[in-house]
């Protein structure tokens, strides 16, 4: 055990008790009535509200690569000529 010398005062250990504030104590005695209670901001609950939509569009998302692979697998797929030049020529512009 760690002492310390308190001048004048005589030995006592390193962070022995502490005394209470007078706003502290006011606090523990009210924080015993009450129950603890937790808000979530509107920000939070706006989040877990986009990644629940966000799982509903992954599953979306994967059930269509699912039926264009099956396409593709099977020789049916037949994209959209103009669609695919398009993207092409806005992807090729981008990159000059």
């Amino acid at each position: 055990m760690t002492e310390k010398i308190n001048f004048g005062k005589g030995l006592g250990p390193i962070g022995g008790p502490s005394k209470l504030r007078k706003a502290d104590t006011a606090k523990a005695e009210t924080g015993k009535a009450s129950a603890d209670r937790v808000d979530f901001s509107a920000v939070l609950q706006d989040v877990s509200k986009a990644k629940e939509t966000s799982s509903v569009q992954n599953s979306e998302r994967a059930q269509k690569v699912a039926a264009l692979k099956s396409q593709v697998a099977n020789g049916s797929y037949r994209p959209d000529l103009e669609k695919v030049a398009e993207s092409l020529l806005k992807f090729m512009s981008k990159e000059s």
